[in-house]
């Protein structure tokens, strides 16, 4: 259970980091901000037209009476957004990141440099086309398991009681560990570390993913926060990425990141 902690603290130092760094914090908000965009609109969309989905969807029940044809057309449709928010929490990251590749790419590798003790970072010797590549690859296979465990998390939700006490916290857990995975790959692929050895590694430290992720995929629930946070996350990440690598992490008298000049 220790792990839980430590892993709540690195998503403390990396907001910690950024909050120091308010350059890096500031180039860091611009890729959040345009994948709000496409995913309100998304949503919005949801919204007016998710009655009507969900009526396509079931004509077997176009003829049952009044109020259960309501009720039963209203309850799938709230689950619908439901499984849109959970998905929307999971891919966000994923989308974010693919979008916002060169800054995160940047932020990271100047965390790696701030807290390694002969202040070095390591390099992927890619070109940037090739590194999109490879997120966009690498993002679709979690996105693609991240979206089986939301259809069947989604079909658990219809069970009594379970389906609204267990599910929603499995929900955040799966939610979390996912979201680790996508913010510790910008460290880790810069390592040339391929994505089946990133799970093996974050399947190795269950904790420590929990105590980072889940509390991200909670906060990222509020409407407009996961914007504000994801710099900082791609820091904290960057440390946990380090700690799950043995990498040492230099830090200060507080228990934090020691700060450099990263200005440049």
């Amino acid at each position: 259970m220790r792990d839980l902690g430590v892993g709540f603290r690195y998503l403390l130092k990396g907001q910690r980091w950024v909050a120091r760094h308010g350059k890096q914090y500031g180039f860091g908000l611009i890729p959040g901000l345009i994948t709000l965009v496409l995913y309100v609109a998304a949503l919005v969309g949801l919204v007016a037209w998710g009655g009507d989905l969900v009526s396509w969807s079931t004509p077997f029940a176009d003829d049952w009476s009044s109020p259960w044809l309501g009720l039963f057309r209203g309850f799938l449709t709230v689950l619908l957004f439901a499984l849109a928010l959970l998905l929307t929490t999971v891919t966000f990251t994923a989308v974010t990141l693919l979008i916002g590749q060169p800054f995160y790419e940047n932020l990271s590798e100047k965390v790696d440099r701030d807290v390694s003790p002969d202040g070095t970072a390591p390099e992927s010797g890619l070109p940037l086309w090739r590194e999109l590549w490879i997120s966009a690859r690498d993002s679709l296979r979690i996105v693609l398991r991240a979206a089986c465990w939301g259809v069947l998390l989604f079909a658990l939700g219809f069970v009594p009681v379970v389906g609204q006490t267990v599910v929603p916290v499995i929900g955040f857990m799966v939610t979390g560990f996912f979201l680790t995975e996508e913010l510790t790959a910008v460290a880790m692929q810069r390592r040339g570390v391929e994505v089946r050895d990133r799970l093996r590694l974050l399947r190795s430290r269950r904790t420590l993913v929990w105590g980072f992720g889940t509390p991200l995929g909670v906060a990222f629930v509020v409407p407009f926060v996961a914007i504000f946070l994801m710099p900082g996350a791609v820091a904290g990440a960057t440390l946990m990425a380090r700690d799950l690598l043995g990498e040492e992490i230099r830090e200060d008298e507080n228990g934090d990141a020691e700060s450099a000049d990263v200005s440049a």
